[in-house]
């Protein structure tokens, strides 16, 4: 089991900084604003040879019962619980604070090692707060510049003394692919979006059986988008949930810029999205936004509609009209599965995950090009390229060149002459023949090579 060390300290002392320093990745949102980070987030971290798991976590903060903050703070100390040892993060420029006093008897209490970071101690200004922190009784602080990854080596020394000794295990090279049986054991990635207060944490919360991300009727309380690992019958799931996506037009905050960068950044590593949508404010402009980037990004697509409990109609004429309403407003995307879900009360997400399997399975399938070739002839049969300029298209053949989401490559005269309409014709005409509803599919023109093309005219 790897080692887990949680970083903890009050708002704006730089834990998300050293938090990306040690995982080598800028995953965590950071920003001056104090209180960025609200979800603890984890992820795999190195220090020279040392390998670890690092949890980032909410600056320690008093707050009322029951408020975002005091459920921030419920976050860290899960995050303290978890862990085998603590990074009590300071800042060595402004000095000791009544609150760093505080929480370092909240940190000593944990009764977990503590090793006390000085950060921001570049230059001689973090001097002097560095010396100010022997006081905490915490052990002697560890200067370092998370931001311009000064000190690490004085870090690395004191995490070596405090990590159990490396298991020795023999090295195998794996450089084959996986297999059919390895693909459909690995977790299935899931980005699950929409706009602000759609429910997308709560449904998250559900599926886990535990209040693992906060929730709360403000919009954009999610900031980061944090992945979580799901085990739902036996099928592993990697689900990142992420900050709600507004029109840009109203985005001003520079905060919110990063939280919409970071939960785009999800869907291009994602396979599989959930577009989520408020029953009682669906399809909305921003949902079609939303819908037509996923589809352009070509990931797999589930639409959830949430909050159905509060609907009065739920029969199967509300269901109906989802569907026709969705293949109307998404062409790009005709057929895609839709769900009625609450993911406060639980209901659908049996339907929600199984649809989100199937999508997967489509999106990674293959067609024979025996078969490909046999739709293709009587798609063009039917109905025929227009002529360009007078002159006829020639459509050669067609074969499939990669799955992921299904692509293939129409081999053909004029390329650039081909109209988009026909193309549209083509696409919907694949996905009807070989029952590929709702995944993209894509479909490039290519020019056939004229063998002629290289010997010269015969002088006349």
């Amino acid at each position: 089991m790897s080692f887990k060390i949680a970083i903890i300290g009050r708002p704006n002392v730089g834990k998300s900084t050293l938090f990306n320093r040690l995982v080598g990745q800028k995953l965590a949102l950071v920003d001056d604003l104090p209180g960025v980070t609200r979800d603890r987030r984890e992820g795999e971290a190195r220090l020279g040879d040392l390998d670890f798991t690092i949890i980032d976590t909410a600056g320690l903060d008093e707050g009322a019962k029951g408020s975002l903050t005091a459920r921030m703070q419920e976050q860290t100390e899960a995050a303290i619980a978890q862990a085998d040892a603590l990074f009590f993060v300071i800042d060595a420029r402004m000095g000791l604070t009544p609150n760093d006093r505080a929480f370092a008897d909240f940190a000593r209490k944990a009764n977990k090692p503590v090793m006390l970071v000085a950060n921001k101690s570049e230059g001689k200004h973090g001097d002097a707060g560095a010396m100010e922190a022997f006081a905490l009784g915490l052990g002697d602080p560890i200067q370092i510049s998370a931001e311009h990854g000064e000190g690490l080596g004085e870090l690395y020394d004191a995490l070596r003394e405090l990590m159990p000794e490396p298991v020795e295990e023999d090295e195998v090279e794996d450089d084959e692919p996986l297999t059919e049986e390895e693909a459909a054991t690995r977790p299935i990635r899931v980005a699950i979006v929409g706009r602000p207060n759609a429910g997308k944490s709560t449904m998250i919360n559900h599926l886990l059986g535990e209040e693992r991300l906060l929730t709360s009727p403000e919009a954009g309380t999610t900031r980061d988008s944090i992945a979580v690992e799901i085990n739902w019958k036996g099928r592993e799931f990697r689900v990142f949930d992420t900050a709600g996506l507004r029109r840009r037009s109203r985005i001003e905050e520079k905060l919110e810029k990063l939280s919409v960068a970071d939960a785009l950044r999800a869907v291009r590593f994602a396979e599989v999205v959930v577009m989520m949508m408020d029953a009682q404010n669906r399809f909305e402009e921003q949902d079609l936004r939303i819908a037509d980037l996923i589809e352009r990004e070509g990931r797999a697509v589930v639409l959830a509609v949430n909050k159905w409990d509060l609907m009065e109609s739920k029969g199967g004429g509300a269901i109906s009209n989802l569907r026709r309403d969705a293949d109307h407003l998404l062409p790009q995307i005709k057929g895609v599965p839709i769900v009625a879900v609450s993911g406060l009360m639980g209901e659908g997400i049996d339907r929600l995950m199984q649809a989100i399997q199937d999508a997967y399975a489509l999106w990674n399938r293959r067609v024979s090009t025996a078969a490909l070739n046999r739709w293709f002839e009587e798609a063009v049969q039917a109905n025929p390229p227009p002529a360009v300029s007078g002159r006829r298209l020639k459509l050669n053949y067609i074969t499939q060149t990669k799955a992921r989401p299904p692509s293939f490559v129409l081999f053909c005269s004029r390329a650039d002459a081909v109209p988009q309409s026909y193309l549209r014709y083509l696409t919907n005409s694949l996905r009807e023949a070989f029952e590929l509803p709702g995944t993209p599919v894509r479909i490039t023109l290519r020019e056939k090579a004229n063998p002629f093309a290289h010997k010269r005219k015969r002088p006349s």
